[in-house]
């Protein structure tokens, strides 16, 4: 198949357009800038420039391909709410211009949007409603394009998703660490973080495309939950700084907007995704993989 992919140059997505080429799809990657357009030659996929910004665009770049992955995710949290409200509009977009055939979408969701007394499953349906986090409205703009016979899927990815180059959480947590001269959890830090390594994230959705049905969920998830504490401990190992609890009324202070993240526990299950598209992850686990030097380059 020749597959549309946003966000072909960012950390998931260049590990998606590596495993589609690798099994033999072709690439048309989307492309805002003239390195991203560089680097995806580089790699051996075709060029469609555009932005996230521009519908317009990623409606031509879905309309002549066979299938789309949606990867892309504008990952300013200072804007998190209308980044969302984009990302809804993409997905619309994109769907708008797959209607009337079966060509699959698949798009890129949370599992942090499930936060349950137990591990959440891809059965579990993203809550609605006002106070819900903002994230919701990926999955509630792949719902209503599901309403108009389009056949989407959805990857959902875990709060780490680890690897050489990774500018997420974890990276966020170590430069919070250097800059207050202790790595911090809350509580007694038995929250937990699901997990996994971007090579193992990117077969799934290349499965998904593959495989799956209209409205199917995955999870992209190699470890339920690791415990935050032992992920501040390693940091702190790292650092050679102390490993110190903070009560919830200190969360704020010294993690910043970030406070809602660093509490989080949200264990999250992939047996229904593993059974399904007999997906086996291969890569180390978060704490072996934060434990190496790449992550603290400064």
């Amino acid at each position: 198949m020749r597959v549309f992919v946003t966000g072909a140059t960012g950390f998931v997505g260049s590990a998606v357009v590596k495993e589609l080429l690798g099994s033999g799809h072709q690439v048309l990657g989307l492309a805002r800038s003239d390195a991203a357009a560089s680097a995806l030659a580089a790699n051996g996929a075709a060029v469609h420039r555009g932005s996230l910004d521009d519908l317009d665009s990623l409606r031509r770049g879905a309309a002549a391909s066979d299938a789309v992955i949606h990867t892309a995710f504008i990952h300013d949290f200072s804007q998190f709410k209308a980044n969302c409200e984009i990302d809804r509009a993409v997905i619309e977009a994109l769907g708008a211009a797959l209607a009337g055939t079966e060509r699959p979408l698949v798009i890129t969701s949370g599992t942090g949007l499930l936060t349950f007394n137990r591990a959440a499953t891809e059965t579990d349906a993203a809550p609605s409603g006002p106070d819900v986090v903002p994230r919701v409205a990926s999955e509630e703009a792949a719902a209503s394009v599901a309403a108009r016979g389009i056949r989407v899927s959805v990857v959902r990815l875990p709060p780490s998703v680890h690897g050489d180059g990774d500018h997420g959480f974890v990276p966020m947590l170590i430069a919070a660490a250097r800059d207050k001269g202790v790595s911090a959890y809350l509580g007694d830090g038995m929250n937990r973080w699901p997990a996994v390594h971007r090579l193992d994230a990117a077969p799934v959705y290349r499965m998904a495309l593959e495989q799956a049905s209209a409205g199917e969920r995955f999870h992209a998830v190699a470890e339920e939950g690791v415990p935050f504490r032992e992920i501040a401990a390693v940091i702190g190992k790292r650092l050679n700084i102390p490993v110190v609890a903070k009560s919830r009324a200190e969360a704020a202070a010294h993690f910043g907007w970030f406070a809602h993240f660093a509490g989080m526990d949200s264990p999250a299950s992939s047996a229904q995704t593993r059974e399904r598209l007999h997906w086996r992850p291969t890569q180390p686990g978060l704490i072996a993989d934060l434990d190496r030097e790449a992550y603290f380059k400064s």
